[in-house]
């Protein structure tokens, strides 16, 4: 069993949904440990610095966290219609994956509830 934790950044972007929207995203976010074996068939990989960010998508959000010793760390949520999540992707010809990895305001937004 896993324990999910919000980071403040995530928390706040869920309490900014209408309830039935946070209930559809909980409740679609379907995490277990079984599922890192093939997290490549579940979820996106980011990588930097050593750091590795699980991207996973639940209708139109995507919830951006990270695993450490049993306990999942949600950064972020956005919505895949938003503004910021529209900045972070382009239809360049690389993986989202990759485009999100080398993109700098991406990990700054990760990050910011870490300072």
């Amino acid at each position: 069993m896993l324990q999910i934790i919000f980071s403040q950044v995530s928390a706040q972007e869920l309490a900014a949904m209408p309830r039935a929207v946070q209930i559809e995203v909980l409740d679609g976010f379907q995490v277990l440990p079984a599922d890192f074996e093939k997290a490549d068939e579940k979820f996106g990989l980011l990588t930097r610095a050593g750091k590795q960010i699980y991207r996973y998508r639940v209708k139109d959000y995507r919830i951006y966290f990270e695993k450490r010793d049993g306990m999942i760390n949600v950064l972020c949520i956005l919505n895949k219609n938003s503004l910021k999540d529209f900045f972070y992707r382009s239809k360049l010809p690389i993986s989202e994956d990759q485009l999100l990895q080398e993109n700098p305001k991406f990990w700054q937004l990760l990050e910011a509830d870490s300072k």
